[in-house]
């Protein structure tokens, strides 16, 4: 069976989520902070009257941080029915891939990584990882 997968990319590695759990993709929005909230969230942006949530999926998953004159990009995504907004480095296409090409995350990831991650698939291009939004977005 075969699936369509939105990719982006953080540090160099390529993500990707089930395209039906994103509702777009965007240049990053001014972010208002939220004071004494958990590592990783970035602050509430505010898109077209609704309020969202965005994470940095950089602290999320203990990547260093984006340089200071580069500009995320953001993906919302469907948690719950709620959208929340994922700071990525780069937004990347829509692929379709086989369940063939599914395994197991690899061994060699870190903890972090492990943590929200439900596998990899194997591509032409490299490994792609499959990300487990809701564990990635938890706080």
């Amino acid at each position: 069976m075969s699936r369509q997968l939105a990719t982006f990319v953080l540090d160099g590695a390529r993500y990707g989520v089930d395209v039906l759990r994103v509702q777009e993709a965007l240049r990053s929005q001014v972010r208002t902070p939220v004071p004494l909230a958990p590592a990783g969230v970035a602050g509430l942006v505010n898109l077209r009257g609704q309020v969202v949530v965005t994470v940095d999926l950089r602290v999320r998953l203990g990547l260093p941080p984006l340089a200071e004159d580069a500009d995320p990009m953001m993906v919302v995504v469907l948690v719950d029915g709620e959208p929340i907004s994922l700071l990525v480095d780069e937004i990347g296409d829509v692929i379709d891939v086989e369940d063939s090409q599914f395994e197991t995350p690899p061994d060699t990831l870190d903890a972090a990584l492990r943590d929200v991650i439900v596998g990899a698939y194997k591509l032409d291009a490299g490994l792609l990882l499959a990300l487990d939004v809701e564990r990635a977005t938890a706080a």
